[in-house]
């Protein structure tokens, strides 16, 4: 889906540029006029099913418009004393936003409400996502589950609590801070488990270890 998305942005791109330098250069080429002109076309049926909210202006159709004479402005393009205008560079050349960067972001800002003390955001970090999710992807009874329940089931399973128990209990000595308020608290726990099939994908990974 990212890449579909960021192909429909990329032609979108290339059509608005292609639009506005056209009309102040001849490129001489059928070539790019008719992908400009395919891209144009193609651009409006790339809805890959994404449902949207609200009323759909998918079909509204532009069937007139007003020009106004506001009279001749002067168009300046350089010259001794002025600044050229800088190139246009980078179209189509855009990202879809890196969602391991959101997803590891996402579980920071979960485990800073779990923690307290003097805490990095790397060792709570490393804990959660390396070393708990670590230990509970090492789980066979944890992977049978994921690959033949829905997520919901998943996270109400019992063995689910009680593996994410014995992994702060294998992690204490590498991660006392943490692990000794996740083994006094329940909340902690809970926490952990909510961080874990969200941001931290867990039950995704034990579905797919690819």
């Amino acid at each position: 889906m990212n890449a579909l998305l960021l192909f429909k942005n990329d032609i979108g791109s290339f059509v608005h540029l292609y639009t506005f330098l056209s009309q102040i250069f001849d490129y001489a080429s059928t070539d790019i006029e008719k992908r400009f002109l395919f891209f144009k076309r193609l651009s409006p049926l790339l809805q890959f099913g994404r449902e949207r909210e609200g009323v759909d202006l998918s079909g509204v159709k532009l069937t007139h418009h007003n020009l106004k004479d506001e009279g001749k402005r002067a168009l300046s393009i350089g010259g001794a004393d002025l600044p050229n205008l800088p190139p246009i560079t980078g179209v189509g050349s855009g990202s879809v936003q890196d969602k391991q960067k959101a997803l590891l972001a996402a579980i920071i800002a979960k485990v800073n409400d779990l923690f307290e003390g003097e805490l990095t955001d790397d060792d709570q970090l490393i804990y959660v996502n390396n070393v708990i999710k670590g230990k509970l992807l090492e789980s066979d009874s944890l992977r049978l589950q994921a690959q033949n329940n829905t997520k919901a089931q998943f996270a109400a399973s019992p063995t689910l609590a009680a593996e994410i128990l014995n992994a702060v209990m294998d992690a204490l000595t590498a991660h006392e801070t943490m692990s000794s308020q996740a083994l006094n608290s329940q909340k902690v726990r809970d926490g952990l488990k909510e961080i874990l099939l969200g941001p931290g994908q867990l039950y995704e990974a034990l579905r797919d270890p690819e």
